[in-house]
């Protein structure tokens, strides 16, 4: 009788052993993040690696709220010894409502998008670091593109060239010292000069250029987020009825109007005062002339 609750013990161990292992996948699982996803062996710099790589990374993704994920962005750049080059942060209204609310207000329903296109400049030891970092802000990856190319050869290309350049150019500078006699050999030969030293400093830029971008990696980062809804209160101004005054008002309106031409009318009567004066003197003398006929 004893056989059974050890087989039953068996039982409740194993299931207990399985239940476990599930929970150990699901825990890593839920472990592999964002940073998981977005990084890639591509932007690992190894430090005994005699290659030379431009690494360059364009990730699209979608974030809670832009101003705050760029806010965030820039501080990370910042702090891992980059820099922002370009950063265009932007909003997209797609449509517009105006309902009415009362007689007076207004409600404005807006819905628009905000994005930003960023374009930073790392350095190549941190690009994963900052890709990690940036990758903590991602809500939904559209999509991540990192590239890792190998210029080692087309550096030392233009070193060679250089020093043929360098080698020919001091050529052509001792046979102007040394052979150039006549005007037309030695202009011939200062125009020879200038151009292979010309050639020999578009070299060495070419060679600064592709050793800064080895040195410092570019991101190119669009991100973006939902649809926003954005309500404001406003006044109604298309309602005639607003701007049409209260009765008691009108009427103070009136009298004042009609006072103000009374004045008017006294005033401009007022203006020919030696006239009526003058009318008024002929009147009476007409009426006492008169009264003295009778």
């Amino acid at each position: 009788m004893k056989t059974i609750p050890k087989i039953g013990l068996a039982i409740l161990l194993v299931t207990l052993a399985y239940s476990c292992k599930q929970s150990d996948n699901a825990s890593v699982s839920e472990e592999m993040t964002s940073a998981d996803v977005v990084s890639s062996s591509a932007a690992v710099e190894k430090p005994d690696s005699k290659r030379q790589f431009i690494r360059t990374a364009d990730v699209k993704f979608r974030v809670k709220n832009v101003p705050q994920s760029t806010y965030a962005i820039e501080n990370a750049t910042t702090k891992h010894g980059g820099f922002v080059i370009y950063t265009n942060l932007q909003s997209s209204i797609s449509e517009t409502e105006t309902s009415k609310i009362s007689q007076d207000s207004l409600v404005e329903t807006t819905k628009y998008s905000v994005e930003n296109n960023i374009t930073i400049r790392v350095p190549n030891t941190q690009l994963d670091t900052v890709i990690k970092t940036i990758a903590k802000q991602i809500d939904f990856l559209d999509y991540r593109v990192i590239k890792a190319d190998d210029v080692s050869l087309q550096l030392l290309s233009n070193e060679l060239a250089q020093n043929r350049l360098k080698s020919s150019g001091n050529r052509v500078t001792n046979a102007i010292d040394s052979k150039g006699k006549k005007l037309n050999q030695i202009v011939t030969s200062e125009d020879t000069l200038e151009s292979k030293k010309e050639q020999l400093d578009n070299k060495k830029i070419e060679n600064l250029s592709l050793r800064d971008q080895v040195n410092f990696s570019t991101l190119t980062l669009n991100i973006y987020q939902r649809e926003t809804v954005r309500q404001e209160k406003i006044a109604n101004t298309e309602n005639k009825m607003i701007s049409r005054s209260h009765l008691g008002i009108k009427l103070w309106d009136s009298i004042k109007s009609g006072w103000f031409i009374l004045e008017d009318i006294v005033s401009f009567i007022i203006q020919f005062w030696t006239i009526i004066l003058i009318g008024i003197a002929i009147w009476i003398v007409i009426k006492k002339f008169k009264a003295a006929k009778k």
